[in-house]
């Protein structure tokens, strides 16, 4: 074979290659695998509106399995897909030690891209219902429990969410006794929690905060080892209850196929969107600080994320429902 036909097959083969890594007549796709509404979905669309350099950004919900469905459709997604997933620490550190025959591999066959941002969960009741029981602290909490066993029950965003993973590590950690009753995301358990069908959820605090403001919920404590500036009088439930500490984070996963410097293009976009002025002042609603892990060392907090997770999980004998 000549010269020439060798470079041409070369070419050839390149391009190829190349149109399987990328489309770029389609327009980039971020998955949120949760309701539309919640802190995910709108940190989603943060970024999509600010990382201009990409092209137009679409925002898609697909809720289902706490997070799994969505994350397995953009893990097993065509390489012409153009998919990137708003994962979190339950698609990615939580759910693979929860269910049997997991459909994805949460390290294997991602690309961590950019990790948005790391925010404590709040143990939070509703304060009408507070006042009448007399609960004002978790040790308040703790002793109605023991005094109530079985009798209440804990609201979450669904099976395998944090706020499920949270609870069932405040029940062993405290030797208490409660149902789970589990919904479709953050927004119908806080409506629950109101409403008086459930006592008490763990949920992020960017989606309880608004509810924790008007004075409709109460916070007892959060779930890191120190209090958050925004609620800076709330206590860590580990001053009370020892070994106790959780939190949630979200961010930008690949498909593992996506090329590196497809990678690196995409982390720099969704970096800028998120530092930009407008990025920063739309997460300071949410009472959110935007993180600076990208790539490698985003990587590498995922890795260590979900060997965290998995030795909890074992240790405290917890089971999705």
């Amino acid at each position: 074979m000549s010269l020439r036909s060798n470079l041409l097959c070369l070419f050839i083969a390149s391009m190829a290659t190349a149109a399987l890594a990328q489309n770029p007549s389609a327009p980039l796709t971020i998955v949120v695998p949760y309701p539309a509404g919640g802190p995910l979905d709108t940190s989603a669309h943060i970024v999509a509106d600010g990382a201009t350099q990409l092209g137009t950004i679409k925002v898609e919900n697909k809720p289902g399995a706490g997070g799994t469905t969505g994350a397995n459709e953009v893990a097993k997604a065509p390489k012409t897909g153009n998919q990137i997933l708003m994962g979190a620490v339950a698609t990615h550190a939580v759910n693979p030690w929860l269910q049997k025959n997991f459909p994805y591999n949460a390290l294997k066959d991602f690309k961590p891209i950019a990790l948005v941002a790391r925010t404590p969960n709040v143990l939070v009741i509703n304060a009408d219902q507070a006042a009448k029981l007399g609960i004002r602290t978790t040790p308040d909490l703790v002793q109605y429990l023991k005094k109530n066993p079985d009798q209440v029950k804990y609201g979450s965003g669904g099976n395998g969410s944090i706020g499920h993973i949270s609870a069932e590590m405040f029940k062993s950690l405290t030797n208490t006794k409660m149902g789970h009753t589990p919904f479709q995301g953050s927004k119908p358990a806080l409506a629950a929690l109101e409403s008086g069908q459930v006592l008490m959820v763990f949920d992020n605090l960017a989606s309880a905060l608004p509810q924790i403001k008007s004075g409709k919920l109460l916070a007892l404590g959060v779930t890191t080892l120190s209090s958050d500036e925004a609620l800076p009088k709330v206590p860590s439930i580990n001053d009370s209850v020892q070994g106790f500490n959780v939190s949630t984070w979200f961010g930008l996963f690949a498909p593992a196929s996506l090329p590196d410097a497809d990678a690196r293009r995409y982390a720099a976009a969704f970096s800028s969107a998120m530092h930009s002025p407008a990025g920063l002042a739309k997460f300071k609603k949410m009472g959110i600080t935007p993180e600076e892990l990208t790539l490698d060392g985003f990587a590498q907090f995922v890795r260590s994320e979900n060997s965290k997770y998995e030795f909890l999980i074992r240790a405290a004998k917890i089971k999705i429902d």
